[in-house]
């Protein structure tokens, strides 16, 4: 199965084309421009360099979020033009199970994407010789209450923290559970996008391609703000 995968969740935009789970061709951008202005070309350039187009394509695997909500927009909305017009199935993975992938050791992990003012989105994982287990769903989530919740269920616990989320706050994740240890990688890479959509490609849980925002943004937060402070 030849696999598209696109992330646009994060800073990076990323694009990579997979046979099954073999990485044929991977392109991560972080330059600094808009993903408006590099999706497109970026899925161009490496489908030609891989000398292939849309329609030796079978499957899109596509990040869906939590993280940049332009940035998911963006990406959703190419791989649903796509789907449209070429008639090529779609598959969507949340961001933090794709971070999940860049720990391969056996145990628990913990992905983590800030979202500011102290707040992250999580998941945890446990993984069993390659199957990663969701141990706690998606959240949106203030670090602090995070951490003391995992600690009240066990406070010897050796958890790998992976991601931004896990960078930034890594002086309180130790403070409040020593026993932590992070991962090597970091960053969202669109390659695991495409291993986990060909995984999942029959599964029905992952054929829904709507963003995954776990929380309001900005604009919809003030907007309240403004109202509530009107009433």
């Amino acid at each position: 199965m030849r696999i598209l995968s696109i992330t646009t969740s994060s800073e990076i935009c990323g694009v990579c084309i997979l046979e099954d789970e073999k990485i044929i061709i991977e392109k991560n951008l972080n330059n600094g421009l808009t993903h408006s202005e590099t999706l497109m070309p970026l899925i161009k350039q490496t489908l030609n360099d891989a000398n292939l187009t849309l329609s030796n394509i079978d499957l899109i695997a596509i990040d869906i979020g939590p993280g940049s909500f332009t940035g998911i927009r963006i990406g959703i909305a190419t791989v649903k033009a796509f789907a449209d017009s070429l008639n090529i199935p779609c598959v969507g993975i949340n961001s933090l199970e794709g971070l999940s992938l860049n720990e391969t050791n056996n145990g628990i992990i913990c992905s983590l994407i800030d979202a500011r003012r102290e707040n992250v989105y999580c998941e945890i994982f446990e993984n069993i010789n390659g199957n990663y287990i969701v141990r706690r769903k998606p959240a949106f989530e203030n670090i602090n209450e995070l951490l003391k919740e995992i600690k009240q269920i066990n406070p010897e616990y050796n958890i790998t923290f992976v991601g931004d989320g896990a960078i930034k706050n890594k002086e309180i994740i130790l403070k409040i559970l020593p026993n932590s240890s992070f991962a090597c990688n970091n960053e969202l890479f669109a390659h695991n996008f495409g291993i986990l959509g060909y995984k999942n490609h029959n599964n029905e849980d992952y054929k829904n391609i709507e963003p995954l925002y776990l929380r309001k943004s900005e604009a919809e937060q003030k907007m309240e703000e403004k109202l509530n402070a009107n009433k």
